[in-house]
């Protein structure tokens, strides 16, 4: 074990772990037959703004996530390094995760009139599945009756099916989903099946964290939380885990009833009632049973838009039994009492970056279908000190050497 992790630990950067592998062709297979067809249905060229004038651009956002905040800051950064726009500092807004006051500020700052960001086109439905039919027609209907819009960022699963799929003659730029592929925004991974469409993807990422995460803990049996459904599988890429436990020879232990909290509305709806303290209930209850079943491992994974489920109250039965645990959503998990996860603000930034080079070549006549959609990420780990202490691991220091992110509590 310690062998492993000199040898994790000694590589630069860790580029050499923390690289996203090749695209599984087994993942691309889950999307379903009926999206295959559709998808495989050709599409126009999407169409651009008449020689001189500026691209105006929108952006269809699911819900506040701070990761959909460092995607954006990334974005404008990158778009300035270009010379597309003239200021890409946008400040990320304090006590918020909505990235609605960057797109105010951008639209006010980002100035050199090449690129617009529209004041007025921001479109969310706050993860409120009661609101997000209306928002998606509210667009699509501007989009096609005004022709204002000249390509739109659409953020997170929602917005990605939701836009993605949509019969747009403007590009479209699908960032910050788990698994494009099996929420059945592209077929796969080499192509997004329109010509309109690139869905960002970082093919393997879940499966290598929990390659790491065993190289690390030398865990035998790793329980995981999730709602059964067809959409709660999809949101934590069940499969790329599935596949990784498979590869490592670890028994997978699952409990699924944590986020069940709507009946039939599923874990959507249990998101927007934003009922917390019932969630963190129900997650402490499924750590417990996770505890009883044997598991010496934790993989956390992320429940849409309550990630303040994790807490100390939720967590405590695994940090009493001294289970380490890995987040799959990075490291705001981490400052809230998981013990590891990638550094996630140096990805999603990188995500962004990405982006901007995308959108560069699309002004410059590029068909989106044909741009490579995978981000290959470098990055290392983010760990809560405190919650190592609480559960009995000394961080080697040789690993703590490829630590770019440190708690100290939560």
């Amino acid at each position: 074990m310690l062998k492993a992790l000199l040898h994790f630990c000694c590589l630069p950067l860790i580029a050499t772990w923390l690289v996203i592998v090749t695209a599984s062709t087994a993942l691309a297979a889950t999307a379903s037959t009926d999206f295959a067809a559709t998808a495989a249905m050709a599409s126009a060229a999407p169409e651009q703004p008449e020689p001189g004038k500026p691209w105006r651009i929108a952006v269809v956002a699911s819900g506040p996530y701070t990761g959909a905040q460092a995607i954006l800051q990334g974005f404008a950064e990158r778009l300035a390094e270009l010379g597309i726009i003239s200021n890409g500092d946008v400040p990320v807004p304090e006590n918020t995760e909505s990235i609605a006051p960057m797109w105010q500020w951008l639209a006010q700052n980002a100035g050199n009139g090449n690129l617009v960001f529209v004041p007025d086109a921001f479109y969310s439905p706050e993860w409120d599945p009661a609101l997000r039919q209306q928002v998606k027609q509210n667009f699509l209907e501007r989009v096609r009756s005004r022709g204002d819009i000249d390509c739109v960022l659409a953020f997170d699963t929602w917005a990605g099916q939701d836009i993605g799929l949509a019969d747009l003659a403007i590009p479209v730029l699908v960032l910050d989903t788990t698994d494009a592929v099996s929420a059945g925004i592209i077929p796969s991974t080499e192509d997004s099946g329109r010509d309109n469409l690139l869905a960002v993807t970082q093919s393997g990422l879940y499966s290598r964290q929990v390659q790491i995460f065993h190289e690390l803990l030398g865990f035998s049996k790793l329980g995981i939380v999730y709602e059964d459904t067809p959409a709660g599988r999809g949101n934590i890429a069940l499969k790329e885990i599935e596949a990784a436990v498979q590869e490592t020879g670890v028994e997978l232990l699952r409990c699924t009833s944590a986020y069940d909290l709507a009946g039939d509305k599923g874990a959507e709806a249990a998101d927007a009632d934003a009922d917390v303290d019932a969630v963190a209930e129900r997650l402490r209850a499924c750590h417990e049973e996770l505890v009883r079943q044997g598991a010496d491992a934790i993989y956390l994974t992320y429940p849409q838009s309550v990630d303040s489920v994790y807490n100390a109250y939720s967590l405590e039965p695994l940090l009493k039994a001294g289970i380490p645990t890995f987040a799959q959503q990075g490291s705001s998990l981490v400052k809230r009492g998981a013990l590891l996860s990638l550094a996630s603000r140096g990805i999603d930034k990188g995500e962004g970056a990405f982006a901007a080079e995308a959108l560069e070549k699309i002004m410059n006549g590029s068909l989106p279908r044909y741009l490579s959609q995978r981000y290959e990420s470098l990055s290392s780990l983010a760990v809560n000190l405190h919650t190592a202490t609480i559960i009995g691991w000394n961080l080697p220091m040789e690993i703590l050497a490829a630590v770019d992110e440190i708690y100290r509590g939560f």
